[in-house]
């Protein structure tokens, strides 16, 4: 017996059509289709300033688009990857 093909992810547009996807048997979805995710669950309380070179800016902002998210989450997302690295040393 041929081995089923992995079912991908439809595009859900209400969070019915999520829901009735949910409930059904997920055994076979392939889940390489999917990427990690972030949430963000600390409010923004603090304000931050700084003065950066243009091209570091500009870069930020392209990989930023690229990934989908705001460049100023993106360098958040760089500033805690970097404190949580020297945590672990």
């Amino acid at each position: 017996m041929p081995t089923p093909s992995p079912k991908t992810v439809p595009v859900l547009t209400t969070d019915k059509d999520a829901e009735d996807f949910l409930d059904q048997d997920l055994s076979a979805l392939d889940f390489t289709q999917f990427k990690p995710m972030r949430f963000e669950a600390l409010p923004k309380s603090a304000r931050v300033t700084m003065r950066l070179p243009e091209p570091l800016i500009t870069a930020l902002k392209a990989q930023a688009k690229a990934r989908g998210i705001p460049y100023q989450r993106l360098i958040r997302e760089a500033l805690e990857r970097v404190l949580a690295e020297d945590t672990k040393r």
